[in-house]
């Protein structure tokens, strides 16, 4: 490699480096910070549904269980529900708890499926999320504690909140009319 090769690379570490100091030192905005305090009350730190690793490794696709378990994340572009536009809500894939409604889903262009909002105060409990270098929030499921995804505070308004979530942690039930 040349001595230029080598400068450019250099400099690409030290641009990274600075992104990732900038990004890491940021605060979540005032709008995630008061969801964060609403989704976490002093003493929820126990989920009310625990389901044994050994079923859920039998029960749930390897994706599945690297993603709600493992807290992993799906390629972008590539889960089941990212063009996903039927009528129903979405449930937790681990326990069934109904997690978001599909008047609340729109494309963000992110490459996971979005949400504006949860379908119930309390289906989705959000803790601060150190990982990868960075502070983000994490969605989890309230009741089994499932990883979901991160949530954001570019969203559609007046909430501007974004759920991004992967669709492996998801499971649709259509609406259906009697």
């Amino acid at each position: 490699m040349s001595i230029v090769g080598l400068h450019s690379v250099g400099l690409c570490i030290v641009w990274m480096n600075i992104i990732h100091l900038v990004t890491s030192q940021r605060e979540a905005s005032p709008t995630l910070k008061r969801l964060q305090e609403e989704c976490s009350p002093p003493g929820s730190s126990k989920c009310p549904v625990s389901v044994p690793k050994s079923e859920l490794k039998e029960r749930l696709s390897p994706t599945q269980y690297r993603v709600t378990q493992q807290r992993g994340t799906e390629r972008a572009f590539s889960g089941k529900y990212y063009k996903h536009s039927d009528e129903g809500l979405y449930h937790c894939v681990v326990c069934g708890n109904p997690l978001f409604a599909s008047d609340t889903k729109f494309d963000s262009k992110s490459g996971w499926p979005s949400f504006s909002d949860v379908s119930k105060s309390d289906s989705v409990k959000l803790m601060t999320d150190m990982s990868q270098g960075q502070r983000r929030i994490e969605a989890m499921c309230s009741q089994c504690g499932a990883h979901l995804g991160h949530v954001f505070d570019d969203g559609p308004k007046p909430m501007c909140v974004r759920y991004c979530v992967n669709s492996a942690s998801l499971e649709f039930k259509k609406h259906t009319t009697v």
